[in-house]
């Protein structure tokens, strides 16, 4: 019971923090220099992740000194688990956040994360064939009615400005793909050779920073901005904001572990709540009658979801 209270809470905070991160993360691409040149503006998403990352793997890494856990680290990392979670964080950081963001490209913003929003019904999915979870009804009602709101939320009637649809349709069905796998083979990395949750993490954070680092980024030519956002005021904040992103990562790491993936995702969905809410906080944003009743409903169905 203390250990699913546990996992309840994290899957909760979880989503609290990556909402108070997605916030954050907006108006770090408003400031300089992600807004000086076209180029930046379009690479500014791409270099952000890539900064978020590499400096959450330095919190995780001051974090894990502390508590004398960085020789475990390395212990994990030569594990068959270890290989898993290397695998989930390419899943679920460069190839997942990277096909978002390209998606929004092609379809925008508001399509993207309807799509994007059935990734725990995925997750779901793949937990029944793998990891053999069953879901009762009530939690597969509360899932749907979770979904549902999210996707009420972020769609959008504009008109899609992009005529390659198709493309954009199938990139946000591979970052469905990226996040839905990450938790899974995550849970399942940490339940083999018992991995702790922050053992996951560092390994984690790192592995999808260099991947970031030495393949995306200089594929797509970032490597002059991602250096003028290390030297410039800007990363000060994205540090603020990996440290924030690093506690929620911690929180829905730990929930995975404790409740399973299915549970822990459907918690962490409400962090679509919460980033309008620190938004209309922090940027004096209105907040609208369908945001309401979509975040009663978003809750309501993660309880359904959590509840035993």
């Amino acid at each position: 019971m203390i250990n699913n209270n546990k996992g309840l809470f994290s899957g909760v905070m979880s989503g609290v923090l990556w909402g108070l991160d997605t916030a954050l993360t907006g108006i770090i691409l408003t400031m300089s220099p992600f807004i000086e040149t076209q180029k930046a503006v379009l690479l500014a998403p791409f270099v952000s992740a890539f900064l978020h990352d590499m400096f959450s793997s330095f919190w995780m890494l001051i974090y894990m000194t502390i508590k004398k856990q960085l020789k475990h680290v390395i212990s994990a990392l030569k594990t068959r688990s270890g290989k898993y979670i290397c695998l989930a964080a390419i899943f679920g950081g460069p190839v997942g956040m990277a096909a978002y963001l390209l998606a929004i490209k092609y379809i925008g913003a508001g399509y993207t994360a309807s799509i994007s929003a059935i990734y725990p019904a995925v997750g779901a999915l793949w937990s029944y064939i793998f990891l053999k979870e069953k879901l009762s009804k009530r939690a597969l009602i509360g899932l749907t009615i979770s979904i549902f709101s999210v996707i009420i939320l972020g769609y959008s009637p504009d008109k899609i400005e992009s005529s390659n649809y198709l493309l954009g349709f199938f990139l946000a069905l591979i970052c469905v793909l990226g996040w839905s796998l990450e938790s899974v083979i995550c849970a399942y990395g940490m339940k083999a050779d018992e991995v702790s949750p922050t053992q996951a993490l560092q390994i984690r954070q790192v592995v999808s920073a260099v991947f970031y680092g030495i393949i995306i980024i200089p594929s797509i030519g970032g490597i002059n901005l991602a250096n003028q956002a290390i030297v410039s005021n800007t990363s000060i904040l994205i540090c603020i904001t990996a440290l924030v992103g690093t506690a929620s990562y911690i929180f829905y790491y730990t929930a995975i572990d404790s409740i399973g993936p299915v549970k822990a995702t459907g918690l962490n969905i409400t962090y679509c709540i919460w980033a309008i809410i620190f938004d209309t906080v922090i940027l004096d944003n209105n907040i609208t009658f369908k945001l309401i009743l979509c975040s009663i409903l978003i809750i309501i169905g993660s309880v359904m979801v959590s509840k035993n």
